[in-house]
């Protein structure tokens, strides 16, 4: 019996979230085993590089061949793989160093292309339940930060219960259940298979070109992903480098370290679940530049003139909520502005470049704080994510701009941005 438009929207929901908890598993997991069997803490940071550098690019090198095969199909498929390269990590103890990268890998890969086919096949199957994209998106967002949360310290409790082995089995099995709920709860509209699922059969570099051309002509698009790129930098500096860091000069406790990482990931729970309720009563765009200014760079400007922890995880806190308008909004901007049998293409080019400022961030965030001290790190980098973050608001004043109002899923509104 066919599913209905609704269990297969929930099944995808719950597939997605599933597959994302499974990889912040092996994102203890599998650095966990290395440090274990090696010693080395170099080989740890590699075995990570060795797969989200191929979560990335897969993201967009493997687009146009998602298209040809059929999303559904690529995302069962790359599921099945995924738990098939966790089994063989476990099957191989004895496998060298370069063999376990070579299999983390190609997970690594797998999800790359899986997670990017999920997010395309949401729009229509919400569109065939009659549910507004920016509450899908926006509850997407904070399902994907509870898993964020959840994810590591359940590796490290499994690692605990389990062992290593018993963790990735988990995390293998994770995978499958992701296989098999799709191949079984989740169908497509009969109308948007053929757009969706069979594109116009294409030569593979003018498909994987068309991409990059549908990007190129869209200065919407590409401001949001410029700042997003911006963000993820200065983000990441913030996290991995300038907290860690200011914990230790003020008050040298980890604790409080977890305070600040858990006020702002409260915040932002607390901000999904509050932008999902009253997300058709907020006009978008103005939602998005307002939590771009308030989210960012308070938190790094307030830890370069204060020493008060209360209020820097008061600040935090704050940033949390502003900043959970962010994602939902760039995401459904995406659905609205971006041709179904284009989206698995768009969608790979935009995420890997936005992702490629996660590692910019790490060594902008340690560089600045070797060449300038702590303090002025920080003030710089909050003045330059405070610049990064009125890049919509330049735009919005240099040219009108039509971004969706998401009244509606088949037939989207617009309005002006100013």
């Amino acid at each position: 019996m066919r599913p209905t438009p609704r269990t297969s929207l929930v099944t995808l929901f719950a597939a997605d979230i599933l597959s994302a908890l499974g990889t912040r598993v092996s994102a203890v997991a599998i650095p966990w085993l290395v440090l274990m069997t090696t010693g080395s803490a170099a080989k740890m940071g590699l075995i990570a590089a060795a797969e989200m550098l191929p979560y990335a690019l897969t993201g967009v090198l493997a687009a146009p061949l998602a298209d040809r095969f059929g999303l559904r199909r690529t995302s069962i498929v790359t599921d099945a793989g995924s738990a098939l390269a966790m089994v063989t990590v476990i099957l191989s103890p004895g496998s060298s160093f370069l063999q376990l990268a070579a299999l983390v890998a190609i997970g690594g890969a797998l999800r790359g292309i899986g997670d990017r086919v999920k997010h395309v096949m949401l729009r229509p199957l919400a569109e065939q339940c009659g549910v507004q994209m920016l509450r899908i998106t926006s509850l997407y967002e904070g399902l994907s930060r509870a898993a964020t949360l959840v994810g590591a310290p359940l590796g490290g409790l499994l690692i605990a219960w389990l062992g290593t082995n018993g963790a990735l089995w988990a995390d293998a099995v994770s995978f499958a259940v992701c296989a098999a709920l799709v191949a079984a709860l989740v169908a497509l509209p009969p109308e948007q298979s053929p757009e969706v699922e069979a594109p116009a059969r294409e030569p593979y570099w003018t498909a994987l070109r068309g991409g990059f051309s549908f990007l190129r002509a869209d200065q919407v698009l590409i401001g949001m992903m410029v700042m997003t790129f911006a963000i993820n930098v200065f983000s990441q500096a913030s996290g991995a480098v300038f907290t860690p860091l200011w914990v230790e000069e003020v008050v040298g406790s980890p604790v409080v370290l977890g305070l600040l990482f858990g006020g702002f990931a409260g915040g932002a729970l607390l901000g999904n679940l509050i932008f999902t309720v009253y997300a058709d009563r907020i006009p978008p765009y103005r939602a998005f530049v307002i939590g771009a200014l308030v989210g960012g760079a308070p938190r790094l400007l307030t830890m370069g003139l204060s020493d008060q922890v209360w209020l820097v995880v008061s600040v935090s806190f704050l940033c949390g909520i502003a900043n959970a308008s962010l994602n939902p909004v760039i995401g459904v901007t995406l659905y609205e502005r971006v041709p179904p049998a284009l989206q698995t293409r768009v969608f790979g080019v935009i995420g890997a470049i936005t992702f490629a400022g996660i590692p910019v961030g790490s060594l902008l965030g340690g560089w600045s704080v070797a060449l300038f001290g702590l303090r002025p790190a920080l003030l710089l980098a909050g003045g330059l994510f405070l610049l990064a973050t009125l890049i919509p608001v330049v735009q919005m004043y240099r040219r009108p701009l039509s971004i969706p109002t998401y009244g509606a899923t088949t037939s989207p509104k617009t309005e002006e941005a100013a």
